[in-house]
């Protein structure tokens, strides 16, 4: 590390130019060679700093690479599920409402992954585009209306006519309380990455590169190589240098417990695995609604944009080979070890085995690494003692006023910067957790695993109906349930109009495979450490 030994006196001498190696005693160092002791302090420091916080780094990248992956999967599977929702129920206008299934998925990766998009205007995009389709084909089917004029007039009433009733409200509700926690989630692993490569390669005062160097490399200057430093001269060292460090603690303690709020509180319409899993639901739903209502909206479509010139055309329909059937209606349930909320789980319960690292970690360093074990004899800045006999200090800045080996000024400018950034990551994790009086779950029996949530202040948006007693539920269909054979084509699906009539939606011999229904995130946002 010091490379070849040039300049080595012959014979131990006295030492007036040395700055820091000063002994009374003769020494075996030149001004040179301390400069040098100087350049392989600083790296040995730098080197421990790594080296106690890899595991804790590790940790983090790790998981916040995972959660990534696991979300780009859940999001892709999502998208299949309603992908084939089309091909099987609504196979007619399949292929036309492929592009504006894959542009809603992108966009709520986008989102999840740090970029500047609004989840309100893509999910009203995605019913703005979704209406004109229903209207062709269920609503006035039969024939294809080829004026792009006129689908967008269709497309712009959508938030007039409100075809699909409150079901796009619900869907920003749900996807509003699930998505914005997720990506504050990912935010602040990020963050904590940062925090550790920040003070992994940390630029200490001139007054801790000295007291370092005067422990770590002094004593070969006495023919000492093989002596380690007593350990309350090493903590004294170490505190020092690391005061502005520990000034972290507090803050780094309260980062990792809001991370543990924000995630226990990610369930039900909170958790992003539920949401996105049942998105498919939420859109039949609301193709069912409009067609219930089709001569009600005819009328009201007819109305702002006119009869069409129409000309009669055979729609495309979604059509694949038979062999890939069963390919791409299997789905490999997952296990509850294996879901999102469990990895979470996992990952805080091992994160908080680290909650006090930067409080304890001059200690750490001098236990593990650097100091002489009881009982040995020891160097203490000028000889090999029994034990050290100065005082020995606490850890934080100010008690660093009575230390006998470093002097600490001021405040760290790096570390203000970071403790005000996880001040801010603190604020966004608290201001994503819902508050536990808030919401009330209740599991209610089996089938589909019906949660209900009853709230004083459910809205709209959370698909509410009031009672006679004034009492306001919300009642949303949560689902284990992940489809085998998710073919809608088995059965007939009949649902009855307001005037007595039943509708058949059933879709009938069209085979789906998800393969060709792909998600493909363009320019993720955010940039994670490369871990492997």
């Amino acid at each position: 590390m010091l490379g070849a030994v040039r300049g080595l006196p012959d014979s131990p001498r006295a030492g007036p130019d040395l700055q820091v190696c000063i002994s009374k005693k003769p020494t075996c160092c030149t001004r040179k060679m301390e400069e040098r002791y100087q350049i392989a302090s600083r790296q040995d420091m730098q080197q421990l700093l790594q080296t106690s916080s890899s595991t804790l780094k590790f940790l983090i990248s790790r998981n916040a690479a995972a959660f990534q992956e696991t979300l780009e999967t859940l999001i892709k599977q999502a998208e299949n599920y309603t992908s084939i929702l089309f091909c099987n129920t609504y196979r007619n206008m399949a292929l036309e409402a492929a592009a504006s299934v894959e542009e809603f998925f992108t966009d709520v990766g986008l989102y999840l992954f740090g970029a500047d998009a609004n989840p309100e205007e893509f999910i009203n995009r995605f019913f703005d585009s979704l209406f004109p389709l229903v209207y062709n084909h269920l609503i006035n089917p039969g024939v294809t209306d080829s004026s792009l004029e006129y689908s967008e007039c269709i497309r712009m009433a959508r938030r007039d006519v409100s075809p699909f009733g409150n079901i796009p409200k619900i869907v920003m509700g749900q996807m509003g309380r699930s998505l914005l926690p997720s990506r504050t989630f990912l935010q602040a692993l990020n963050l904590g990455i940062e925090v550790i490569n920040t003070t992994d390669y940390l630029h200490f005062s001139k007054e801790c590169s000295r007291a370092f160097l005067k422990m770590r490399y002094c004593p070969h200057c006495q023919g000492l190589t093989l002596s380690k430093p007593c350990m309350g001269y090493c903590l004294n060292v170490m505190r020092g240098c690391l005061a502005h460090m520990v000034e972290l603690n507090p803050h780094w303690h309260g980062y990792i417990r809001s991370l543990e709020e924000l995630s226990d509180a990610m369930h039900g319409t909170y958790d992003i695995e539920h949401v996105l899993l049942n998105f498919h639901l939420l859109v039949s739903d609301a193709v069912i609604q409009a067609h219930l209502n089709g001569q009600k909206l005819l009328e009201q479509v007819n109305k702002i944009c006119g009869r069409p010139v129409r000309t009669p055309t055979q729609s495309p329909r979604c059509s694949f080979e038979q062999s890939k059937e069963k390919h791409a209606m299997k789905t490999t349930a997952r296990s509850s070890e294996e879901t999102l909320a469990n990895r979470r789980k996992e990952f805080i319960n091992s994160l908080r085995l680290h909650r006090s690292f930067y409080g304890g970690l001059a200690d750490q360093l001098c236990a593990n690494e650097l100091a002489a074990a009881d009982g040995l004899p020891c160097w203490n800045g000028e000889d090999i003692v029994k034990s050290y006999s100065l005082r020995v200090v606490g850890d934080g800045i100010k008690a660093q006023s009575g230390n006998p080996e470093v002097k600490v000024k001021g405040t760290d400018p790096v570390i203000n910067q970071i403790i005000d950034k996880l001040k801010h990551v603190i604020q966004l994790l608290q201001g994503r957790s819902p508050k536990p009086d808030k919401w009330e779950l209740l599991q209610l029996g089996s089938g589909r695993g019906m949660i209900e949530q009853v709230s004083g202040d459910c809205d709209d948006e959370d698909g509410c109906g009031g009672s006679g007693s004034g009492e306001v539920k919300r009642t949303l269909k949560i689902t284990d349930w992940m489809p085998d054979d998710m073919n809608f084509s088995d059965g007939k699906q009949i649902h009855h109009t307001d005037s007595g009539s039943t509708l058949d939606t059933t879709g009938a011999g069209c085979v789906a495979a998800t393969e060709s229904m792909t998600f493909t995130l363009i320019g993720v946002v955010m940039l994670l450490p490369g871990i492997w």
